[in-house]
């Protein structure tokens, strides 16, 4: 009805940004590297403790990496 839909699921969930450091200054919206190895991965899954189970939980994998913690969202 509101247009709001539930953005965590059940698996880490893929994002576009690739890992590195960010800015010590405050942003909002940080863009994080511009190139890397590893690609960010958020959210939390079946395999996670409560505590990690929210989107400020960022970590990195190789983008090959295939886990059945690991998915992604496609939105149009």
């Amino acid at each position: 009805e509101l247009g709001l839909y539930e953005m965590s699921g059940n698996v880490y969930e893929w994002c576009e940004d690739w890992y590195g450091g960010y800015s010590v200054t405050s942003q909002r919206d940080p863009l994080g590297a511009t190139s890397g190895s590893n690609r960010v991965y958020r959210g939390g899954g079946w395999i996670s403790v409560a505590w990690y189970c929210r989107v400020s939980i960022r970590n990195s994998g190789v983008p090959g990496d295939r886990y059945n913690y690991l998915g992604f969202r496609l939105v149009c």
